[in-house]
């Protein structure tokens, strides 16, 4: 193919791509243990609740309205009318219809986010900062231009029990006037870290006073899906991007994201959806919009989906401890997602051949080294690490765990 630069940019196999792939083939093989991908947990009684919701929607009509009519660019008013006051009344956010904008999911706001207040400009070239890897995977290859980010490496607090957490190191985060956007997520995926509001805070007025953005990434943040175990309030302001996604709440197919900022930002965002994709989907939005007229959005979210998770990473942390009885094991206290970070120290083989031993074995994890965007390179640290999502079945988190532990003991 002769294609533009643009096109060459996006030929090359990327981490995402790599995962993406990696879940499509093992759903694709009985037997294989994926214990590697972002897909949310099969929980029986949100599917009830979702059920009830689509039969609703469809003896009244709005299913088939829903599916036969194009939205505007900035998403289904109603749902965002809904949004809009639901984050007035829970939180006192000054906010308006003209605050929120809907995308064809999460990683589609970073695409547009990335690539819109980092590289080339009139007067030299921004990039986006990242205060703490690892971070989310996919964000590495959404800038069109090489070299879009930049990123500093967290400092590590050893904690009691074989656990540690990763902190944002102030002290050394260079911010300059090259930075176009800073960037978090909240909860941290890989390592499940949540920033405190504190550092929230930090990073708030960082930001400010360089006169740039805040994004914060709450795919899996509070109020919803709130797959978050520690204290954290939601946090948000005219300086803040929030990216939300329905994709965690259970309805990762409906690829419906939502961006909350101020309403030049919201105006950009429904111009860039018209001109790419014409308009968001509309299912997700209509789903969640009726969650939110029953009053049943955050019982949902808190009752059923919250302790669901909390109770299979504790389960997957027992189950790890037990398999794996050797102090070289640490592993970041899990704060929130769905995934547990595993540090193996002293590892006698990097975590990507660590990774293709365990595929042979029918074991699917991520290597660590996908996780440091902005990194001219792999640190040892990187790669000696991995991701293990923790929400397939009982049965398949423990038969994983075992290939692990097995593998490991070759290894060490």
């Amino acid at each position: 193919m002769n294609l533009s630069d643009f096109g060459k940019r996006f030929q090359g196999y990327s981490g995402i791509t790599h995962l993406m792939d990696d879940l499509s083939e093992g759903l694709a093989q009985p037997g294989v243990v994926m214990l590697g991908g972002g897909n949310p947990a099969n929980i029986p009684e949100v599917t009830t609740i979702f059920e009830g919701v689509i039969e609703k929607l469809q003896a009244s009509g709005k299913l088939v309205e829903t599916l036969a009519n194009y939205d505007g660019p900035q998403g289904k008013s109603s749902f965002i009318a809904a949004l809009a006051d639901f984050f007035q009344q829970q939180y006192g956010w000054k906010i308006s219809n003209g605050n929120i904008a809907l995308t064809h999911g999460s990683q589609s706001s970073f695409f547009i986010l990335f690539n819109s207040f980092a590289g080339k400009t009139g007067s030299g070239r921004k990039r986006v900062l990242i205060p703490l890897v690892p971070e989310y995977i996919g964000y590495s290859d959404v800038g069109i231009e090489d070299a879009l980010i930049t990123s500093q490496e967290a400092r590590i607090e050893r904690l009691e029990g074989g656990f540690f957490k990763y902190q944002v190191d102030f002290d050394n985060l260079q911010v300059d006037e090259s930075i176009g956007l800073i960037c978090v997520s909240r909860p941290t995926n890989p390592s499940g870290n949540v920033l405190t509001d504190d550092e929230c805070r930090q990073l708030d007025q960082i930001a400010r006073n360089h006169e740039v953005p805040l994004m914060i990434d709450n795919a899996y943040g509070t109020p919803f899906p709130n797959i978050i175990f520690s204290d954290a309030n939601p946090f948000w302001n005219e300086n803040c991007i929030v990216c939300m996604s329905l994709s965690k709440l259970g309805l990762p197919g409906a690829r419906t994201g939502i961006v909350i900022a101020n309403e030049e930002l919201i105006r950009f965002f429904a111009n860039m959806t018209a001109i790419t994709s014409l308009a968001p989907s509309g299912l997700g939005a209509e789903i969640v919009h009726e969650l939110i007229s029953e009053g049943v959005l955050l019982a949902l979210c808190n009752d059923i989906i919250r302790p669901f998770y909390k109770r299979r990473s504790e389960l997957a942390v027992q189950l790890l401890r037990a398999a794996i009885d050797d102090p070289r094991l640490l592993i970041h206290k899990p704060e929130g997602s769905m995934f547990l970070w595993l540090w193996f120290e002293g590892l006698g083989v990097t975590t990507s051949e660590l990774y293709q031993r365990l595929k042979r074995k029918g074991l699917l994890v991520v290597p660590g080294k996908y996780f440091f965007p902005g990194q001219a390179a792999a640190t040892d640290h990187a790669e000696s690490c991995v991701r293990m999502n923790y929400v397939q079945s009982e049965a398949d988190l423990e038969k994983g765990i075992q290939i692990l532990a097995r593998e490991l003991r070759d290894c060490w």
